[in-house]
C-alpha cells in the first residue's frame, strides 16, 4: 500500500505521513476507510512499528486520521489531507517564485513559464 525510498534523506515516518496525505488527497483512500494496522504496515515495509506509530500519531494530530481504541485507525471524514497538501503546495510555489525573483526574472517571465507549464498539461487539469 505504501512505498518508501530508503535512500531518501527524508525520515521513514515523514515518508509514511506524506504517502497517506497524498493518497487521501487524490482519493485513493476514502473518508472513513480503515488504514492498515501499525503492525501490518511495519511488517510489510520492514520498518520498526514505532516508526509507523509516529507517522500515524502525526496524522492524527493533524486531523487526517482518527484512532478508535480496539478498532484501528480510520481516514477522517473531512478534507484535512487535501488542505495540508494544498498548504504545502502554496509554500513550495512561494519558495519557487522567490527563487525566480532573486535570480532576476521579471513577473512577466515567471507568468510565461507558468503558462507554458500548464499548456503541456491541459488534459490533466
Amino acid at each position: 500500500m505504501f512505498t518508501l525510498d530508503f535512500s531518501s534523506r527524508l525520515p521513514i515516518y515523514e515518508q509514511l505521513y506524506q504517502s497517506v496525505l497524498r493518497m487521501a488527497s487524490l482519493g485513493a483512500l476514502e473518508s472513513g476507510e480503515p488504514l492498515p494496522s501499525v503492525r501490518s504496515v511495519a511488517q510489510e515495509l520492514g520498518v520498526n512499528p514505532n516508526t509507523v506509530q509516529k507517522a500515524y500519531g502525526m496524522l492524527e494530530r493533524d486531523g487526517v486520521i482518527r484512532s478508535v481504541p480496539g478498532k484501528g485507525s480510520f481516514l477522517a471524514e473531512n478534507d484535512s489531507a487535501a488542505a495540508l497538501q494544498r498548504k504545502k503546495a502554496v509554500r513550495v510555489l512561494a519558495e519557487a517564485f522567490d527563487t525566480a525573483l532573486e535570480s532576476g526574472m521579471r513577473k512577466e517571465e515567471i507568468l510565461a513559464q507558468v503558462s507554458e507549464f500548464f499548456s503541456g498539461r491541459e488534459k490533466q487539469v
